[in-house]
């Protein structure tokens, strides 16, 4: 017993000395080292340690505390700290919670709104009993300059006995017309508001615009004041036939935004907040947004504005042909105007056939129009001319006093006419 009781004696005293020499690390003399060499005991994981050891420009929206250099030893768990803070949503949200695109949305708007004005008519109309009945309407419009002009669509304005324009600031002021231009549905008006409350927007290039490039628009639909829809351009140089003429709108962009009454001639603009269009119609039986909006591209516009200002109305140039039959061949002149410079040039219509009858003592005079003697157009300027729309769209390029030249056939010949062309009355 007493051999055994100091054999236990002697081995406890062995494994306490072993214990002290393994676990018993020696003190360094500065404690701060201990702090240095192993951050993790001294600091928690918490989302601002583990944005110490990221770079802070990978990481907004972070508040960085004081970087914590870790030891080659400890490198695993830095790279952890850094994929941790790489995968975290916060790390890529700006310091407003907003996402990019959601910056984008805010800057666009902030910067036109107040360039966005609500058009209010009034109207009177005669009923079935010749009563008055007055009518109101609204649209919206853009302040284009600091003289306190107005562009909106014209069908907006069209017929109006009173307009009235409101302000970003909720003040209203009368407008008058300036100059309208049916033909591409535009008008310009005017009001006498102080120069510090006008805010022109901003024009961009149309030609340079591209399927699935994002787009937005303001305006006041259904009487709420500048509202912004967002979308995507769907396509480029569609046709849209002009509601008060005969030609058609070239070149219109066609957009997803949200469209819908009251839109119509307020801004379409692009993400740097530059206006690329003006809203003017929606393709929907119901009157309301279907997702398929359209716009007039601000290069019509800017060759239009300057006109209406100075003219009250767009000068195009005229060729002097007053109707035409549209063939699978070409276009038939049906008429020409007198004196005009068609037929100065020596263009031919239909001849006028004179026909006399006797029956007795009465004498019949007939007259008939001998088509065939008409001009058959088939090109200006060297490029085919298939329909009226083409005619047109060929002269709208042109200037008062330009010269063309328009290949016809006649007798089955075909004849090049030079033709300077006049100014549209």
């Amino acid at each position: 017993m007493n051999k055994t009781f100091a054999l236990c004696i002697v081995s406890a005293i062995l494994g306490a000395l072993v214990a002290i020499v393994v676990y018993d690390p020696p003190v360094p003399e500065n404690p701060s080292v201990a702090e240095e060499h192993n951050p993790a005991v001294t600091q928690p994981w918490r989302p601002d340690a583990i944005a110490s050891s990221v770079d802070p420009a990978s990481a907004p929206g972070f508040e960085h505390a004081k970087t914590i250099a870790a030891p080659a030893a400890g490198q695993l768990a830095a790279d952890h700290s850094n994929a941790v803070a790489t995968r975290s949503p916060m790390a890529s949200l700006p310091d407003d919670g907003l996402t990019p695109e959601g910056r984008v949305n805010v800057a666009v708007y902030q910067q036109t709104n107040r360039s966005v004005v609500n058009i209010n008519t009034r109207s009177v109309q005669t009923d079935f009993f010749l009563r008055e009945v007055t009518s109101s309407g609204e649209g919206s419009g853009s302040v284009i300059d600091n003289h306190g002009h107005i562009l909106t669509n014209f069908h907006v304005i069209d017929g109006a006995r009173e307009v009235q324009v409101t302000l970003f600031n909720g003040k209203s002021y009368p407008a008058s017309l300036v100059g309208m231009d049916p033909a591409t549905d535009t008008a310009v008006l005017k009001v006498d508001a102080p120069s510090e409350l006008l805010y022109p927007v901003t024009f961009g290039d149309s030609s340079r615009l591209l399927v699935g490039q994002r787009v937005f628009a303001i305006g006041n639909p259904f009487g709420l004041e500048r509202t912004l829809t967002t979308g995507i351009i769907s396509s480029l140089n569609r046709s849209l036939p002009a509601r008060h003429s005969s030609r058609t709108i070239k070149s219109i962009i066609q957009i997803d935004a949200a469209i819908n009454p009251g839109n119509s001639g307020g801004p379409l603009l692009d993400a740097r907040a530059r206006m690329i269009g003006m809203n003017t119609a929606i393709a929907s039986k119901t009157g309301e947004s279907a997702g398929v909006g359209f716009a007039i591209p601000v290069n019509t516009l800017l060759r239009i504005i300057p006109q209406l200002i100075d003219n009250g109305r767009v000068v195009r140039a005229d060729i002097g042909i007053g109707r035409v039959y549209s063939t699978d061949k070409g276009l038939l002149i049906a008429s020409l105007e007198p004196d005009g410079p068609a037929e100065k040039a020596g263009l031919q219509g239909p001849k006028l056939i004179r026909r006399r009858e006797q029956q007795g003592p009465v004498v019949y005079e007939y007259r008939t129009l001998d088509r065939s003697a008409a001009d058959l157009i088939v090109a200006v300027d060297g490029k085919p001319v298939n329909s009226i729309d083409d005619f047109l769209t060929l002269l709208d390029a042109k200037q008062p006093g330009d010269k063309v030249t328009v290949t016809v056939i006649r007798d089955g010949k075909k004849l090049d006419v030079p033709v300077r062309l006049g100014a549209e009355e």
